[in-house]
């Protein structure tokens, strides 16, 4: 019997592993094999944030061993850099790397998507987006045919480079300026001439005096562009984009075509460079900071008065939008609300920790 038994016994286990040996290769023939593009509206140069675009790519392509390939273009190598989303809408690409704001002209309620004057930070930003309101910006995207999931933030950015210093709101008024998203209508108020260009033509625009002043995004990625050699004065901070979020848009119909494990796995490596994105920021602009001082430039904060008219042209703004747009309505009143929990939050145990360790910081007891 019990001879009988271990024949029986090392029979099934032969079987067993056949099938298991057979059942490997035609799970792995089922994967299909895709190829998309992706259009990124940064150039290669701006390394943290081009680099997402490859992070997704390379994350995607090893957990489907290779079924799965998305080449990655930088801004104008297939579209120009400010119409990547319009090409994945209709369809020239499946994917982009983008700033939703960069499309306000669409409706103002792109500009959600990324970042508004006097808005969230980013860790609000990614708090908001997990909790109803990515899926909102995802209902207005919908009519369009596109898909966006969050895929990096750069924390606040800098208030931008100026050739001349502002100390009054006076200051502002006639300035060219290169700004982006719904800060160039609350800028407008304030008697600014805005400018919308994208990334890699900053520098000659600033060099040239086409523009007066730009910003873009802080102190790593304005050294690699060497904005310190045509303005001095480096302002903070940038009051209109605490936390702004870019994303990967896809093509609606492409996105629910693929098979459910690779939008699981999309959607995956997004978030992995939307954490990534902010903690490589976090690491190197500190760094970029202290050479750009030694490089000549001059730290300023905007002052409070600035500040505060600033703001109350800002709310001016989001009033008049909401009657206009009731997409944006929709957005900014859910985003509204949930700011108030959040500051309310983080006043009781973040702000208070960090505004002591920050005071140990400048004693020098750290």
């Amino acid at each position: 019997m019990d001879r009988r038994r271990f024949l029986h016994n090392a029979t099934t286990a032969g079987i067993g592993a056949a099938a298991a040996a057979l059942a490997t290769p035609a799970i792995a023939q089922e994967r299909p094999k895709i190829t998309w593009r992706l259009t990124s509206s940064f150039p290669k140069s701006l390394n943290i944030i081009f680099d997402a675009a490859t992070q997704i790519a390379n994350s995607v392509k090893n957990s489907t061993d290779g079924n799965f390939i998305i080449q990655t273009y930088g801004a104008g190598e297939l579209v120009p850099a400010l119409q990547a989303a319009d090409a994945v809408a209709n369809g020239t690409v499946e994917m982009a790397h983008t700033c939703s704001y960069y499309y306000i002209g669409q409706d103002p309620a792109f500009a959600l998507g990324t970042a508004i004057p006097f808005g969230l930070n980013a860790r609000m930003t990614n708090a908001w987006f997990l909790n109803g309101g990515n899926d909102l910006i995802n209902e207005f995207l919908a009519p369009r045919g596109l898909y966006a999931l969050p895929a990096g933030n750069s924390g606040t950015q800098m208030g931008g480079w100026f050739r001349k210093e502002i100390n009054t709101i006076d200051d502002l008024k006639g300035l060219k300026m290169r700004i982006a998203g719904l800060a160039g209508q609350v800028m407008q108020k304030v008697g600014v001439t805005p400018q919308q260009i994208a990334g890699g033509d900053v520098y000659a625009a600033l060099e040239k005096g086409t523009i007066d002043a730009t910003e873009f995004v802080g102190p790593y990625d304005d050294q690699k562009l060497g904005f310190v050699k045509v303005a001095k004065y480096y302002y903070y901070p940038a009051w209109w984009e605490g936390g702004p979020a870019m994303h990967a848009f896809f093509n609606l119909e492409k996105f629910n075509s693929l098979p459910k494990s690779y939008q699981q796995i999309l959607t995956d490596a997004c978030a992995a460079a939307n954490m990534s994105m902010l903690a490589n920021y976090d690491a190197h602009n500190a760094v970029a900071l202290k050479k750009l001082v030694g490089e000549g430039a001059i730290l300023k904060a905007f002052n409070r008065d600035i500040l505060d008219v600033c703001f109350k042209a800002a709310m001016e703004t989001y009033a008049e939008l909401s009657q206009k747009s009731p997409a944006f309505k929709k957005i900014y009143d859910h985003q509204q609300a949930f700011k108030k929990d959040s500051y309310l939050w983080a006043q009781v145990a973040e702000y208070s920790y960090d505004t002591f360790m920050m005071m140990q910081q400048r004693a020098g007891t750290l």
